[in-house]
């Protein structure tokens, strides 16, 4: 038994990218589906689809990024490995390229979870990852009036093991040297034994609630529903006046979803042969 649960932001109801945003979430899925199915690690599918939302263009992460109020373009992404608990993270990174390929290259070439700013990019070059000379040439900003867009991955494989990541260029017109919760382990991205959540947002609110973990606290010590433990986290989120919205997969192989912006972009599988890509439309903290 596996599953996977993809998302490409949480925020306006309409844009002008909708179509290219549900090819590229179907695109990224149909990958993940092949090599699950073949017996890939969770780690590596998150990681891959994540990857796949990043050269789309079609999100406000990877190349689809947009530049801060200084006109540079800051990449944050991480990525949790729930059977070892181990994490990678990058945030405010400029000048070098996949970043989710970077925050691993952080969690299996170093120490540490998470590396920011010029650190960052000293590490990217040092692993020989792409260094990008003209990023006004390099990246392809999507126009839309709010700031959705963050792309992340949830999966659980057929051994049983569980990943997460999330991935984003931050808000638009945002200062420069600001992170928000992508990269924040426990916050945007989380991975155990039990559980991975990806979330999507307005950053600040979701740090403020760690909503990561939270969700996995809630499911594991008050033994709620993943559903619930969801609907929970975001409305805590929503009581400080934050929008998004949080995906999330357990080890039973149940996806469950929940926002309370307008629209959240999300595309699920499930080895059952049940598979879904849609722009899903607000009630407030709909679920499935």
């Amino acid at each position: 038994m596996w599953a996977i649960g993809i998302h490409g932001g949480a925020g306006a109801a309409a844009t002008a990218s909708e179509q290219a945003e549900e090819r590229a979430l179907d695109a990224a899925l149909a990958w993940a589906e092949r090599e699950l199915a073949r017996g890939a690690s969770a780690l590596d599918v998150a990681q891959g689809a994540i990857r796949l939302l990043e050269d789309s263009g079609a999100f406000v992460a990877g190349k689809g990024s947009s530049p801060n109020s200084a006109g540079d373009w800051e990449l944050d992404a991480s990525l949790c490995d729930g059977a070892t608990r181990r994490c990678g993270a990058i945030a405010a990174l400029r000048g070098a390229y996949p970043p989710i390929a970077i925050a691993r290259a952080v969690m299996e070439r170093t120490r540490h979870v998470l590396i920011a700013g010029e650190g960052a990019l000293a590490f990217a070059r040092e692993c020989g990852f792409t260094l990008i000379d003209a990023p006004a040439a390099f990246f392809a900003p999507v126009r839309r009036a709010s700031a959705a867009g963050t792309v992340g991955a949830v999966v659980l494989d057929a051994a049983g093991r569980i990943a997460a990541g999330t991935s984003t260029g931050g808000t638009f017109g945002k200062r420069p040297g600001r992170v928000g919760d992508s990269p924040i382990v426990g916050a945007g991205s989380w991975a155990d034994a039990e559980v991975g959540v990806s979330c999507t947002g307005e950053g600040e609110y979701f740090i403020r609630v760690a909503a990561a973990h939270a969700v996995a606290l809630r499911r594991r010590e008050m033994s709620l529903t993943l559903d619930d433990a969801l609907g929970r986290t975001l409305a805590e989120i929503a009581e400080l006046g934050g929008k998004g919205g949080i995906i999330a997969v357990d080890r039973s192989g149940t996806l469950a979803r929940a926002f309370n912006s307008q629209a959240m972009r999300l595309a699920t599988a499930h080895s059952d042969g049940t598979r879904r890509v849609v722009v899903a439309r607000s009630v407030p903290q709909n679920r499935s």
